[in-house]
Formats: C-alpha cells, sequence, structure tokens
C-alpha cells in the first residue's frame, strides 16, 4: 500500500474496537485492521468497552450460519449509540463484506465503511473519506493488494504470532463460499515469509503458525511442489524459534516429503490439524474433496509412524446433503479408526452461495442433531482416553495468557503442550532450581546440547523467587486427564524464562503505564488480549 493510501493521522485519540468472527485468517486479518487504525492515530478502547468506541469494526465471517443475522442484530444494537454520539463510526470488513457488498448498506445505512477481503489496507483512509464526505464508502477489491503481513501490526501475543504464506484457495468444495471470498490461491516469497519470521523473533516471539486457507498447497502458485517442506525446514534453522506450527493443510496436498519435515525439524510441533469432513467416499465426493477415507487414514498412518506422539486434531461436518446413515457410520467407523486428540464438529447448514445449498437431500434438523450428537459424544470417548496416555508424561509448557477461565480461582496457570494439548498446572517450584539437584534442567541454556531450543542463554537461567510469565517454558509432569485438557497438580519441574516472556513483560508494562486517550472523562488503561485459541481451524471449511 502506497503512502497515500493512509490517512493522516487523527487530530485527537479517537478509540477504536475490532470485533472479530470466523477463524484464524480473520484474527491475522484483525491484527492488522487494529495496526492500521493505531498507525492512523487511533488508540484501543478498554476491554469491555462494548460499542462506546469511536470506530468499531467488524471482521466478519460468511462460512458460519447464520452470519448475517447475527451482523445486522449487532449492526441494530449500535444504531441508537451511534445517534448519540456524534462522530462515531462503524464499519464493516471481511468475508461477508466481501460477499454482500452494498446489501450492508441498505439493510443498515448507519454504517460509515464497507470493505473487503482484499483490501483491508484501505480501511483508515476509507475511515477519513467517510467523515469528511459524511457518506458510507463502500470499496471492495477484486483480487488481493497486499498481503495482511505486509501492514502494520498490533498482535494479540507477545509470544506468539501469525504468519501468512499464502491467501486464497483453489478448491472448489461445495459446501464453501471461502474461494469466492477470498480468490484463488496466491503465495508469498519464501525470502519475504522467512524475513519476516526472523523479525518476529528478534521481537521475542517463540512460536509461529504458519497460515493459508490450504497452506500445505503452498507452492503451487510459484512453481514449486515442495515448497512447504523446505519452508518448514528453513523455519528450523531460524535460532531462537522454539515452536513452529501450521493450519489448516489439505489432505490432498500432503505429501511425504512434509511428513519428512515435520519428522525432521525439531521446532515444528508434533501436532496437526487435519480436515476429514467426512468418512464416506460418497459424501466426499458430493463435497468435492478430492481423496477418499482409504486416502486420509493412510495419511494419518504414515504421520504416527514418523511422529508417535503427534496429536491430530480434525474438522467434520455432519448432515450433509444426501448423507445417509450408512454414510454416517463411515464417518464415524474412520473416527474410531483416527483416534484424533479432538474435533471441531459442525452441524451442517445452508451457505448461501455455495453449490451444497441447492442440493437434494437436504436433512431434517433433528437427523443432523441427532447425528451430531452421538459423534461429539464418541469423539469425548477418545479425546479423553488419548488424554489419558499422557498422565505420567513429563512435558514443556509453553505458558500462555488467559487460556485458563478458572485459573484466578485455583491459583494455576496454563499453557500449551508440543501437541498443543492445554495444560493447567501449579506454578509452584519443585526443591532448588540448581542442574546439580534438579537434573531436568541440565543443558537447558546450552544450545549444543539442546538443539531444539537455539538461542538461549544464561541470563534466562531460572531463580525460585521469579515469576512465571506468558512466554516462559514450564516443564511439568501430568497427573490427571480431562476430555479437553490436562493437569499437572504437583509443582513444576523447573521454570526457563524466555526472551518471549520478556517480551510480554516488557509489552505488559509499557501498556500498563500508558493512558489510551479519554472517553466520558475517564482514563483508560490498554490491556492485551489473549491469543484467541477457540477459533475453528481453517473456517471449518478446509
Amino acid at each position: 500500500m502506497s503512502s497515500s493510501d493512509r490517512s493522516q493521522a487523527v487530530d485527537i485519540n479517537r478509540t477504536y474496537e475490532v470485533r472479530t468472527y470466523g477463524c484464524q485468517m480473520n484474527v491475522h486479518d484483525s491484527e492488522r485492521l487494529s495496526g492500521l487504525l493505531e498507525d492512523a492515530g487511533y488508540v484501543r478502547a478498554p476491554e469491555g468497552a462494548d460499542g462506546d468506541a469511536d470506530v468499531v469494526v467488524f471482521n466478519t465471517c460468511a462460512v458460519r450460519e447464520n452470519a448475517d443475522n447475527k451482523l445486522y442484530g449487532n449492526l441494530g444494537r449500535l444504531a441508537p449509540m451511534k445517534s448519540k454520539r456524534p462522530g462515531m463510526q462503524i464499519a464493516v470488513g471481511g468475508c461477508l463484506a466481501q460477499k454482500d457488498r452494498d446489501t450492508i448498506v441498505t439493510r443498515a445505512p448507519w454504517v460509515d465503511v464497507v470493505f473487503g477481503t482484499h483490501n483491508i489496507g484501505k480501511l483508515p483512509v476509507l475511515l477519513e473519506r467517510a467523515r469528511i464526505l459524511e457518506e458510507a464508502q463502500v470499496e471492495i477489491a477484486e483480487s488481493l493488494e497486499a498481503f495482511p503481513s505486509t501492514l502494520p501490526t498490533r498482535r494479540e501475543s507477545a509470544y506468539a504470532a501469525w504468519v501468512s504464506v499464502s491467501v486464497g484457495c483453489n478448491n472448489t468444495c461445495t459446501f464453501c463460499i471461502v474461494p469466492a471470498l477470498r480468490g484463488k490461491e496466491k503465495d508469498r516469497r519464501p525470502g519475504d515469509i522467512l524475513a519476516e519470521v526472523e523479525a518476529l523473533v528478534a521481537e521475542g516471539v517463540c512460536e509461529i503458525t504458519l497460515l493459508g486457507q490450504n497452506v500445505n498447497a503452498y507452492g503451487s502458485d510459484i512453481g514449486d511442489r515442495e515448497a512447504f517442506s523446505k519452508l518448514l525446514r528453513a523455519c528450523g534453522r531460524i535460532e531462537g524459534l522454539e515452536r513452529v506450527r501450521f493450519t489448516s493443510p489439505h489432505p490432498r496436498d500432503f505429501t511425504d516429503d512434509v511428513i519428512a519435515a515435520m519428522a525432521e525439524t525439531p521446532n515444528v510441533m508434533p501436532q496437526l490439524h487435519m480436515p476429514l469432513q467426512s468418512g464416506s467416499d460418497t459424501v466426499l465426493k458430493a463435497m468435492r474433496r478430492s481423496y477418499r477415507q482409504e486416502r486420509f487414514l493412510g495419511i494419518i498412518e504414515k504421520v504416527r509412524a514418523a511422529i508417535p506422539h503427534a496429536a491430530i486434531s480434525t474438522d467434520i461436518i455432519v448432515g450433509f446433503p444426501g448423507e445417509t446413515e450408512e454414510d454416517f457410520e463411515q464417518t464415524m467407523h474412520t473416527v474410531r479408526e483416527a483416534r484424533f486428540a479432538n474435533a471441531f464438529t459442525f452441524q451442517y447448514s445452508k451457505r448461501p452461495g455455495t453449490p451444497a445449498a441447492t442440493m437434494d437431500g437436504q436433512i431434517p434438523k433433528e437427523v443432523v442433531q441427532d447425528r451430531y450428537m452421538r459423534l461429539v459424544a464418541l469423539q469425548e470417548e477418545i479425546s479423553w482416553e488419548e488424554n489419558k496416555k499422557q498422565i505420567g508424561r513429563t512435558l514443556d509448557v509453553l505458558v500462555a495468557e488467559g487460556e485458563g477461565r478458572k485459573d484466578g480461582a485455583t491459583h494455576r496457570l496454563s499453557g500449551r503442550a508440543p501437541d498443543n494439548r492445554l495444560v493447567h498446572f501449579n506454578p509452584s517450584l519443585r526443591g532448588l532450581n540448581d542442574e546439580h539437584s534438579n537434573p531436568s534442567l541440565r543443558g537447558l541454556n546450552d544450545k549444543h546440547s539442546n538443539p531444539s531450543l537455539p538461542g538461549l542463554n544464561d541470563k534466562h537461567s531460572t531463580k525460585r523467587d521469579e515469576e512465571v510469565r506468558p512466554g516462559d517454558v514450564v516443564t511439568v509432569e501430568i497427573t490427571y486427564a480431562a476430555p479437553h485438557h490436562l493437569l499437572a497438580e504437583g509443582a513444576a519441574m523447573s521454570v526457563r524464562r524466555t526472551r518471549a516472556g520478556d517480551a510480554w513483560e516488557k509489552r505488559h508494562a509499557a501498556e500498563a503505564a500508558k493512558p489510551v486517550g479519554v472517553m466520558l472523562g475517564l482514563p483508560k488503561i490498554g490491556v492485551p488480549e489473549p491469543l484467541p485459541a477457540a477459533a475453528a481451524p481453517g473456517c471449518g471449511c478446509d
């Protein structure tokens, strides 16, 4: 985006709020929207502002059921507030904006700006133009103007970050409207991706997630079928980068070289999110999914052979048009065979504009609900059984911010194991943090003796009186398992303070120290929100 496309910095500390719906792609886009607004002089409204911000931005999703009704309901609630507050602005972007375009302003004429998935970088200038001209601005680009990762950012986490490797999708799944809204796949140059990762690591980030609508198809646009496995290996050579993840891959493009790269690159985590959608070959064909049950289970088998402790998750749609009881039983069979660590399970609902919406054989709601409940019960049972296998294991947990809703009451902290399982733990330390009395500490600060932890140094050795911070790594023993989390009830074996923890502490102190604008006569303090963990990978449509 050229400098002429950006608005001039606002004259006063106007506050903003971004509301995000949908998948990680939207979460990543919202970080860029926040960065663009702050770059233009806006300041973030405090958590819980609930529409009191001067600018409210909706980053929408067109994949979820009733997405349009939810948007217009929220817009309706803001209408009386906007009428009482001269100068307040409302913007709508994302997939639903790309899809509905002028309809939004027709149904909600109090909206000031509508922008699409391809031109999020135009938001500040569109807001300024709407303010000066006093009329709604609708701008929907038909092709990508700039990769989201090249725009200013206000990341939600100091220790973990999304990195976009591609945008768009070349698949034609009959239940999915994403390709029509985000366009054909377009890949970033590998050097640009790695430069961004290196810059993030220099800022203190220790975990990155490579992001794409069909992430492992990376390379099709640049003519290299092994580009994604090469990218994983290149990430493994970046000093200081401790954890690499990616989402969401497609079984069609999941090749042996990717499995080898995952197994042979120490900082690529033993975790895989592989969307199944259905276990029935008949339904998969109707969905235009270019694999069948045997191919899917074959990939799972290869991954587990190469990475025995890998945790595999998935997306499943229940009740797709024409799905018979026999088809559904094939999905149940696949789930039993694959033994997923967890599954994002969806009841099929019509998405306007998709081929599936007009297919014959739409399944009655009560039948879909019954199948959904049976599938959820089966997956809950499997998740619990797989989690119980973790009891007694010693795991390195990357401490997270805001993962556990009951942490305040239980005095526990939470974080993610290498395989991405959620772990709640006791932050107190077991014994002395001395490598002679605690063998688990030996070699932690030596990148030669522990190649999976490059770039560590002695200044991050642990002291008992130091607080455990988000971004630090805690070694714990698992004592209890539930279907959706693990628990380490005993004292931690060790705590390794990291540069990522330093980055979190620095940001936390800076945000707490500065006032963020003025609204209703009261000073505000901006506090970073936790990295969202509940967003279903890939919109549930990959």
